[in-house]
């Protein structure tokens, strides 16, 4: 029975509808933001991470290049392709790969939040992946990176990477020298030794960027990752500082870097490979060089005679070309490596001078 009053649960439907705030007897306030909860101050290791991004980060630099390339019906067709690279010096030389410019018709660099500036390259040695830029408008305070060491590196300790991966600039990652004295193949057969490995994020845009250690100096020049979807898989690579100081200067004075060599032009690692041969084996020898002096003597074609087989170096077994260029290059410019050269079946040991096969 009604009695001639409301049904409780109308009324609450009614108050409902009049005031949205106020329904069933419950007083409700509007809803705001909540207070923020104080911190306090940032951990020690937090801040000193803090402190090498916002020092290291206005030193790299975003590259971005313009190549002209065959388009599908004969046509020239522009792509563009972008990577990272970092302050060398305050004369205005931007240190990136060789890839990342590799026959580009136009190369800007961006710097922090600036503008784009163009730059031209000035050297590459595409055996070592590295090329040398230099601004055509030179802004006022350039802050080169620090350089390192990488030749005290420690499998373990901590280091950093500052790059652009997928064109996001100024992106921070953190990992480890996860291995040391790798070895990353280049050009011409050749292969960098040394190399690091690292953990720390490295993608697509990272090439050419700096490899920091905790002290935010420079320890190596980001290069490769190993990965089948083309994405960080947790195995980066970086050619080591000790390598980037000696080449860069050279990119710098004379366009390009020297190339460790005794003389000799070797036949095709896959010629070699497939006659099931190992070592390396000499299409040629240069008069006048190392090689001549030595006696050593190259395949003969006509006669089908193998010559001298290169086996090793410095006692290092070498079965492939790679493995020989690297143990050059290892030893360096002007030093004698002890050659064991094989002919027929017997083997000797042949001492050489490494010379600058571009001097």
């Amino acid at each position: 029975m009604n009695n001639g009053h409301a049904h409780p649960a109308r009324w609450c439907l009614l108050l409902a509808l009049v005031c949205p705030l106020v329904a069933c007897g419950r007083e409700e306030t509007a809803a705001g933001p909540r207070p923020v909860a104080s911190r306090g101050a940032l951990l020690a290791d937090e801040q000193a991470v803090v402190n090498l991004f916002e020092q290291s980060a206005p030193s790299v630099a975003y590259i971005t290049t313009e190549t002209v390339q065959r388009g599908n019906f004969g046509g020239a067709e522009v792509s563009q392709g972008a990577g990272s690279g970092f302050v060398w010096d305050s004369a205005g030389h931007i240190v990136t790969n060789f890839h990342v410019v590799k026959d580009a018709r136009k190369v800007f660099v961006r710097l922090d939040a600036g503008k784009p500036i163009e730059a031209e390259p000035i050297g590459g040695a595409a055996e070592y992946d590295l090329a040398v830029l230099r601004l055509k408008v030179v802004p006022k305070n350039l802050r080169p990176v620090p350089v390192g060491s990488s030749r005290d590196l420690r499998i373990g300790q901590t280091v950093y990477t500052i790059g652009n991966p997928f064109g996001l600039q100024r992106t921070l990652t953190k990992g480890l020298v996860s291995a040391l004295d790798r070895e990353l193949p280049t050009a011409n057969f050749r292969e960098v030794a040394g190399v690091i490995q690292t953990d720390a994020a490295i993608n697509p845009g990272n090439s050419g960027g700096p490899l920091l250690d905790s002290a935010g100096r420079l320890i190596g020049v980001n290069s490769a990752i190993r990965s089948t979807s083309g994405s960080s898989s947790g195995i980066g690579f970086a050619i080591p500082v000790d390598l980037v100081n000696r080449v860069v200067p050279s990119l710098i004075n004379r366009g390009h870097a020297p190339l460790p060599g005794i003389g000799v032009t070797p036949i095709s690692p896959d010629q070699v490979s497939r006659a099931g041969i190992s070592g390396v084996v000499l299409g040629a020898v240069g008069r006048g060089t190392p090689a001549s002096s030595a006696g050593l003597v190259p395949y003969n074609p006509q006669t089908g005679d193998l010559g001298d087989v290169i086996v090793g170096v410095n006692g290092k077994p070498v079965q492939t070309l790679s493995t020989f260029v690297g143990e050059l290059e290892r030893a360096g410019i002007n030093a004698t490596v002890d050659l064991t050269v094989r002919r027929g079946d017997k083997e000797r040991m042949v001492r050489v001078k490494v010379i600058d096969l571009r001097a």
